[in-house]
């Protein structure tokens, strides 16, 4: 399968579209093909390795993920004996964030990571670029500690962090959901 690779840190042009294998799957994984996809600011960091720390989770000398990308969305096309949640042909979107993997044609997934199935009526290029913002928003929000009757200003909200806070905020109000393991919603 193709993918868009970098094999050392530095500016856009160390990315370069290579064949690479194709991600296996476990028994509780799915594999997903990639329709769209984003470049973040996560994305940006990791491949310049800047800030220079990024290296301590990245790899010292030279990227240990040579495939980059964390939002996604794309088609179930297949899934692990363990898997229920999902099937063959189905629309899912997701963020793989710490794995990366989504500049590829074919990922590999957790079925209980951070990956849904789309609403309908919306198109792969307007699910993908949803999370990242949706992810950190949640994150800060649930460790604020926001109670009901709190009012809360959202600094910096026409950016892809504040303009989610708010839509959470607007949308669920305090308390903010929690996935079921009682960790931070990854949405």
């Amino acid at each position: 399968m193709k993918a868009a690779v970098h094999n050392r840190y530095g500016p856009p042009d160390v990315i370069r579209v290579a064949e690479v294998d194709k991600p296996s799957i476990g028994d509780q994984d799915v594999l997903v093909r990639v329709h769209a996809t984003t470049v973040n600011r996560t994305d940006c960091a990791y491949r310049a390795a800047s800030p220079f720390f990024v290296r301590i989770l990245t790899g010292l000398a030279r990227p240990r993920r040579t495939v980059l990308g964390t939002e996604y969305a794309g088609v179930v096309d297949a899934v692990g004996s363990g898997v229920t949640s999902f099937k063959a042909g189905d629309r899912v979107f997701g963020y793989n964030e710490g794995r990366f993997g989504t500049h590829a044609e074919y990922l590999s997934v957790p079925h209980d990571g951070a990956i849904a199935t789309m609403p309908s009526g919306v198109t792969f290029e307007e699910a993908a670029p949803g999370t990242e913002g949706s992810h950190y928003a949640l994150a800060f929000l649930n460790k604020a500690g926001i109670r009901p009757g709190q009012d809360v200003l959202v600094y910096g909200a026409t950016g892809a962090i504040g303009s989610a806070a708010v839509q959470l905020l607007k949308h669920h109000g305090p308390p903010l959901p929690r996935c079921a393991t009682g960790r931070t919603w990854n949405w």
